[in-house]
């Protein structure tokens, strides 16, 4: 009886599961930015206004910061795609 494709199967479902907890683990890292990098990246975001620099001065793990992007760029997206 061959196991190699059982061996090869486990193997690869053993991967997913490890790329899986590993982008789980990188999505909810804290944020370790001191209160000074908050506040000079608040700053460098006022010209994208007050909310995006609103937004940096708030504890926000790196899987908050892409919904962020993605909510922005698709609101853009609809903003286009308006009749006026």
């Amino acid at each position: 009886m061959n196991d190699r494709p059982l061996i090869k199967n486990l193997a690869l479902g053993l991967f997913f599961v490890i790329i899986i907890f590993a982008g789980y683990y990188v999505l909810n890292i804290p944020d370790q930015r001191t209160d000074g990098q908050k506040i000079g990246n608040a700053i460098d975001q006022m010209s994208n206004g007050v909310d995006k620099a609103a937004r940096e001065l708030e504890p926000r793990t790196l899987g908050d910061k892409l919904d962020d992007a993605a909510k922005d760029a698709f609101s853009k997206r609809n903003d286009q795609n308006k009749p006026y």
